[in-house]
């Protein structure tokens, strides 16, 4: 679904982008194909009051959910313990990309999309299969977990594969962090986004949920909930 962009959106989107190529400039390892990110109107994240969110008040550890960049489409938003730096990833079609080094006070602030890669499994008001969890054996601290097909990924590596048949990482979720206020914005999407298969895979119980908006922006603001009241039921599974 095409958008519209202002200038301000557009500016935004040049630094995101300036920042990612600068980062790995710095490294020496520019990918010789980058995949083109995805622009999608700017919106502020804000809380369940509408207050917005300061990024400052995230704790490492507890996961947070908005919708991004449409009502139905959930985002994970997570809050680690260290530094994130950007990573080139694969997407299923081979192409390239940079994920996006973490934001906040601590660059320690990421964003993927809840949409399982695989089976296109996701957090409903209902019920969830997919969800960050402890790690196990050797894994990082915390990982995204579906139960439904076992496939893990790594928050602190672009959301890349680390266990399972996922065939390519979560998409990421572009966030820009205004240090004066302690804002976040979200801002735009990198990597292999699910949302036309998504979309018509659950087109009939998205529009018993939201009726004619099941495919609406999400609009200027988007509300964060905390992982564990975002869905009535988180299904376990082994960790």
């Amino acid at each position: 679904m095409p958008h519209d962009t202002t200038d301000i959106e557009r500016r935004d989107w040049m630094r995101q982008a300036a920042c990612v190529a600068g980062a790995w400039a710095a490294a020496g390892t520019l990918p010789r194909v980058a995949g083109a990110a995805q622009p999608h109107p700017r919106a502020l994240l804000v809380d369940r009051l509408g207050e917005p969110l300061r990024a400052g008040t995230l704790v490492p550890g507890e996961a947070q959910l908005f919708n991004y960049p449409y009502l139905a489409a959930p985002v994970f938003l997570l809050a680690l313990e260290r530094e994130v730096k950007a990573t080139e990833q694969v997407t299923e079609a081979g192409q390239r990309y940079v994920a996006p080094a973490g934001v906040g006070p601590r660059r320690s602030i990421v964003a993927f999309s809840a949409i399982c890669s695989h089976k296109l499994m996701y957090p409903t008001p209902q019920l969830s299969f997919i969800g960050p969890r402890p790690g196990r054996g050797g894994e990082p601290p915390q990982v995204i977990h579906c139960c439904g097909d076992q496939s893990r990924y790594d928050p602190a590596q672009g959301a890349r594969v680390i266990g399972g048949p996922a065939p390519q990482p979560l998409a990421a979720v572009l966030l820009d962090w205004d240090a004066a206020t302690d804002r976040l914005h979200a801002v735009g999407l990198q990597g292999g986004e699910m949302f036309t298969a998504f979309f018509e895979k659950y087109a009939f119980r998205l529009e018993t949920e939201l009726g004619t908006k099941a495919r609406a922006a999400c609009g200027p603001t988007a509300t964060v909930l905390p992982a564990r009241t975002y869905s009535r039921q988180w299904q376990s599974c082994a960790a």
